[in-house]
């Protein structure tokens, strides 16, 4: 049974194959996602790793959390389910005028 693991505190500058190289020497590795930032496409810091069993992802967790990884102390635990979120609502909105009283120059 495959476990997930939550990568934190990655440096932008890896890879997948840097992470799969990195956990491959704790077990199996099933799957690398270093997650991107839709607008800009660059990397948003974090990943999930695939371990092929659960033995192995502990072994992960022991050995990887707290490393250094390309100059950054990784944070790597189980990796949680995601939370359902309301859907999302339209627009924000704008900040509108303010009232500026009689500040701004403005003198009758």
């Amino acid at each position: 049974m495959n476990t997930k693991l939550f990568v934190g505190n990655l440096s932008f500058n890896a890879t997948e194959n840097d992470l799969q190289d990195a956990f491959s020497q704790f077990g199996a590795v099933s799957e690398v996602n270093i997650m991107m930032d839709r607008v800009t496409n660059r990397p948003r810091g974090f990943a999930f790793v695939t371990m092929a069993s659960p033995e192995d992802a502990e072994k992960a967790i022991q050995g990887m959390n707290g490393k250094d990884f390309d100059g950054r102390a990784l944070t790597v635990n189980e990796a949680r389910p995601r939370e359902d979120r309301p859907p999302r609502q339209g627009g924000g909105g704008g900040g509108g005028g303010r009232d500026r009283g009689d500040r701004g120059g403005y003198r009758r």
